[in-house]
């Protein structure tokens, strides 16, 4: 198995994740290429000790074109990564921020 630290590569706060987190009890996770759901969870619990996760789900975000101004306006690529939503149980909580 992969180490954790390998796998979670940091946490995404934004406004739709931090409403994610407060109304579903669910975290997001930019997570590494080769990630599965299974290592997900696994490292999810083993980062943070005392959680369990019931639910993962795994969102492959697409590369997108941006423009760059620099260079009269051709074309550059914004990478694409590999996001997880990660829900725990009910009552539990991760301290992210």
């Amino acid at each position: 198995m992969i180490n954790a630290e390998q796998i979670i590569l940091k946490a995404v706060v934004t406004e739709k994740a931090t409403q994610a987190t407060s109304n579903l009890n669910s975290y997001t996770f930019k997570v590494s290429p080769g990630a599965n759901k299974i290592s997900v969870a696994q490292a999810v619990e083993k980062t943070f000790p005392n959680v369990n996760v019931t639910k993962v789900r795994i969102i492959n975000v697409r590369p997108k074109l941006k423009r760059d101004r620099t260079r009269r306006g051709q074309y550059g690529v914004k990478s694409g990564y590999k996001k997880a939503l990660v829900t725990l149980q009910a009552g539990q909580s991760l301290d992210i921020v």
